[in-house]
């Protein structure tokens, strides 16, 4: 048996809210925090069998093709075990999609630091050293490497145009036309990417750290040449992915191929400088936006066109304008998308592909269209939050921006702010503060779950995987919720293609898509109980291990009688989307100091405001927030993926030279939930949260910058000789 649920429609009751253990909504606990914090969670790199081999990773230093110079000579170092050129090795990481393999083939190299070798050796000493005295010679020309130096692809199935922008522009009262650009930005997760590979017989099991188990799996089995029910992946544990370890990496598949090879198990951990060069980076932005609007402000015409960049033919594009047809009215719209085919490393899904920097320059041009009419930057936007859809007529399933942009405002004490930049000053710091709304789309993918209860309490089983976001957590307490058990009586096991295959940990998805799998294998549980029972599901109450049907109440344990119930669920998108468009909405409000003397920018207080849904866990949701606006600070101030014009090689390779916010450049961070039941999503009417907080974060920065100042910046991040330089131009 299994309990289906195509969401097609809306739901006509909040059914969470009949239940009766409390965990829903409460701020509760990682259960595999412990294990965290006393080193005993094992990661992919961990817990070695014996006689496990260690391999490093060979790579390009220019172009071309590639030819090992000594490979003979390396073989016959001390301790190494064999040098790995298989056709079978990825050049590319795939982006971890459904139908979207990696590009395989090391013969030739596309960008400086391809993987294009695996050296494997007795121990890692062996293997590194090995791995640095290799002869690599690349033969060919240097192929374009920066935006500017090619023709984009213009997609024709990315463009769109409603009514007449240009006329729109002309007859504005008010208006803004002008570029932006955000840097090409690297994930930079905190484990970095591993695998260890071991086969028994014909069947090849691996332990790395991945996001999206069901499709790695198949990315795996492809590239290896295996069948898919051959393949086990393992990644109980990862360290932080933020769309990094989407699709499998060069060194799971080497992992799995030089394992093969020498019929013992081999572990490949890339460096944080190969991280760096061989996964994939968030591509830079040029965005050209223009923005007409009436003597009241009210848009006319929106015009948001992106430049990206990627390796030839590789099929993603960062999804700049993924939000701008939803996010303001407007009646004339003209959206455009070009991608220029360039030999850097791959770009791919970083957190929030799209409106991470879309939105974030979109805010930035809604700031310089509120000074031009002389408007509130807050009541600028709430003037201008659409009914439904611009030109399609398609409601909104909810719609709280209104709601997130005051509760922000009151919360942040907006109403005392200057209405004109360049009035408040301490010492050398100008103050001042800055307003951008966060919009996210909001998607549910496919997955199952199982559900185990038992005499001692309840297991649940899916592939779905925690990347630090607390999925432990909130599928134990949906269990919990539904079966009367305190969370402590749930064991939750993930990160296994052993167990039903959940979403993955991508797109804000998880919780939403594999809950709600949980939570279907759950009520087929109760419908279980109640049947033993002698009553309707509807009519069962499940409360700390009891069982209560009209009078009678009885011991859960009991009730089962030693045996256990088993639970599946299975969860598919139907055609809700096609009905409704699905969204996430914020607030972000921010306060810098800007130095007159120097150009250095501090973040001073940053407050959050957001509207996702049914929240499962406010701890967990509280610090997806506080990630995404820690990162927003980064992007803001210092974040920049440096790339060398001549050849294109990665210049800042390490976390010594790309700075992402540390802990002295991020404030107390105030995060607010707006209480919100979306009757689209489901039957827990839950949305993602995991990437919200990051879009229109660093706009909040950037305008903050401006009004304390008097310095407009367009080119992110803001550094301080890009301050400085605005500073002087004001005198």
């Amino acid at each position: 048996m299994s309990y289906e649920l195509k969401v097609d429609d809306k739901e006509t009751t909040d059914r969470a809210a009949g239940l009766s253990q409390g965990l829903l909504g409460t701020a509760a606990d990682r259960p595999e925090g412990v294990l965290k914090v006393t080193g005993r969670a094992t990661y992919a790199a961990e817990d070695m069998p014996e006689g496990t081999a260690f391999g490093v990773l060979v790579r390009a230093p220019a172009m071309g093709r590639v030819e090992l110079g000594n490979a003979p000579a390396v073989e016959k170092l001390p301790g190494v075990l064999a040098v790995i050129h298989d056709k079978r090795m990825l050049r590319n990481p795939a982006q971890g999609m459904a139908g979207e393999a990696p590009v395989q083939g090391v013969a030739e190299a596309d960008y400086v630091g391809q993987p294009i070798a695996l050296v494997v050796a007795g121990s890692f000493e062996q293997a590194r050293h090995a791995a640095e005295v290799m002869e690599v010679r690349c033969l060919g020309e240097i192929r374009p490497v920066s935006p500017g130096a090619v023709e984009p692809e213009v997609p024709e199935k990315k463009q769109s145009s409603m009514g007449d922008l240009d006329a729109a522009m002309a007859a504005a009262v008010h208006k803004v036309d002008a570029t932006y650009s955000t840097s090409a930005m690297s994930s930079a997760a905190m484990e970095p990417h591993a695998a260890l590979a071991w086969w028994e017989g014909d069947k090849l099991t691996v332990r790395a750290s991945l996001q999206m188990l069901k499709y790695n799996r198949a990315e795996l089995a492809d590239s290896v040449g295996i069948p898919l029910e051959n393949v086990r992946i393992l990644s109980p544990y990862v360290g932080g992915g933020f769309g990094s370890k989407l699709g499998v990496s060069p060194e799971v598949v080497a992992a799995a191929i030089a394992a093969q090879q020498l019929g013992r198990p081999v572990r490949v951990v890339l460096n944080r400088r190969q991280v760096f060069e061989t996964i994939t980076r968030r591509s830079e932005t040029e965005q050209h936006i223009r923005l007409a609007a009436d003597g009241e402000g009210r848009l006319t015409g929106v015009g948001h066109d992106a430049l990206v960049s990627n390796l030839p033919e590789e099929p993603f594009s960062e999804p700049v304008t993924q939000a701008t047809p939803f996010n303001y009215e407007g009646a004339a719209r003209t959206i455009g998308h070009r991608v220029a085919r360039i030999h850097r490393p791959a770009a791919g899904s970083v957190r929030a592909p799209g409106e991470a920097v879309g939105v974030t320059a979109f805010e930035i041009a809604m700031d310089e269209l509120a000074v031009a009419a002389g408007i509130d930057p807050v009541e600028l936007r709430l003037r201008n939050i659409p009914a439904e859809v611009p030109g399609t007529g398609k409601p909104f399933s909810s719609h709280m921006l209104a709601e997130s942009l005051n509760d922000g405002a009151a919360r942040f004490g907006w109403a005392d702010r200057a209405a004109e930049p360049r009035a408040r000053r301490e010492g050398e710091w100008w103050i001042g503060s800055g307003v951008a709304s966060a919009f996210r789309v909001n998607m549910l993918s496919e997955a199952e779950a199982r559900v185990v209860l038992g005499p001692e309490g309840a297991i649940v089983e899916t592939d779905m995987t925690d990347i630090g976001t607390g999925t432990y957590a909130i599928l134990g307490q949906i269990a919990g919720e539904l079966l009367g058990l305190p969370q402590e009586k749930v064991e939750v096991r993930l990160g296994d293609t052993a167990f039903p295959p959940g979403s993955g940990s991508g797109g804000s998805i998880g919780a939403a898509s594999t809950g709600t799998a949980v939570w279907l294998a759950a009520q087929e549980v109760r419908a279980a109980l109640a049947k033993e029972m002698g009553c309707e599901p509807d009519d069962l109450t499940l409360k700390d291990g009891r069982a209560t049907c009209g009078n009678i109440s009885r011991d859960i344990a009991e009730l089962i009688s030693g045996e256990s119930l088993e639970g599946h669920g299975h969860v598919q998108p139907g055609d809700a989307s096609s009905k409704v468009k699905q969204a996430t909405f914020g607030a972000h409000f921010a306060e810098v100091a800007v130095n007159d003397v120097t150009g250095e920018v501090r973040v001073r207080r940053m407050l959050g405001s957001f509207a996702a849904g049914r929240i499962l866990n406010l701890k967990t949701a509280r610090s997806q927030c506080h990630g995404g606006m820690t990162w927003g600070i980064g992007m803001a101030l210092t974040e920049e993926l440096v790339h060398d014009r001549r050849d294109g090689h990665m210049v800042n390779r390490d976390l010594a030279e790309y700075h992402v916010a540390v802990n002295a450049d991020v404030p107390p961070l105030e995060v607010h939930f707006l209480e919100e039941r979306d009757p689209w999503t489901g039957p827990m009417q839950v949305k993602g949260i995991g990437e919200l907080g990051i879009c229109g974060a660093a706009a909040a920065i950037l305008n903050a910058i401006h009004h304390a100042s008097g310095v407009r910046l367009r080119d992110l991040p803001a550094t301080p000789d890009k301050v400085l330089a605005g500073l002087e131009e004001l005198g």
